[in-house]
């Protein structure tokens, strides 16, 4: 369904992955990466947005360090990769590269002008840090890493912003949690949904985490999100 294009900024161009909707106008949404890079799962998530009637695009956001990244969470190999791209990744650069995305498909004739941004794991910080710092329209964040550190850029956000937090997971123990939910719970702008039971990557297809109960409940959550923000 997808197509690659490349998207230039000042610093260089870099690839994303390109899905279209059957209709001919759409709102769009950004897709945000796990620390895989664009591989089959993002490709997938992406695609299916397309289905559901958005313009679904999923930018490579290791291009500074590697480009075309396309790794699986199925061998040690490809996990220790993964957390090097991660440890090497830029945050900052991350929400910059995010917001030319916003700009470049804001700007495609087929887009509304409505756009917004669904991340998972590294990903669901970057969705974090994209509700606050870029005028995205609305934004999911799936078990974002590091949020609890992060939660003052709140104080920015105009838009509303949605997160899925897994109430065991391992990379966001539950000192983290009771930070995100004490400091954030009460923002106008910001819904949090807790899956209990669940593991990081819960809604991960394929995933040793996958929760497809949770995963449902999330996924359908964040379609009813966007279509209430996106129009």
């Amino acid at each position: 369904m997808g197509e690659t294009i490349s998207i230039s900024t000042q610093d260089g161009s870099f690839s994303a992955y390109l899905a279209r909707p059957a209709q001919a106008m759409a709102p769009a949404v950004v897709v945000i990466q796990e620390i895989f890079g664009v591989n089959a799962v993002m490709r997938e998530i992406t695609d299916g947005l397309a289905a559901q009637g958005y313009l679904a695009i999923c930018p490579d956001l290791f291009w500074r360090i590697e480009p075309g990244v396309d790794i699986t969470d199925k061998s040690e190999a490809e996990w220790k990769k993964a957390f090097a791209l991660m440890n090497a990744f830029d945050a900052d650069k991350g929400v910059e590269d995010i917001a030319a995305v916003i700009k470049y498909v804001r700007a495609e004739p087929s887009c509304t002008g409505k756009v917004g941004s669904v991340g998972f794991c590294l990903g669901g910080k970057l969705a974090f840090l994209t509700a606050a710092r870029t005028d995205c329209d609305a934004s999911v964040s799936y078990y974002g890493v590091g949020i609890e550190g992060l939660t003052g850029e709140a104080d920015k956000l105009t838009h509303p912003l949605m997160l899925h937090v897994a109430e065991e997971d391992q990379f966001v123990p539950k000192p983290a949690q009771a930070i995100i939910q004490q400091n954030l719970k009460n923002h106008p702008q910001i819904t949090i949904h807790s899956y209990a039971g669940c593991d990081h990557a819960f809604a991960r297809p394929g995933g040793e985490h996958y929760d497809e109960t949770a995963a449902k409940l999330a996924g359908g959550r964040t379609l009813t999100f966007f279509q209430t923000h996106l129009g």
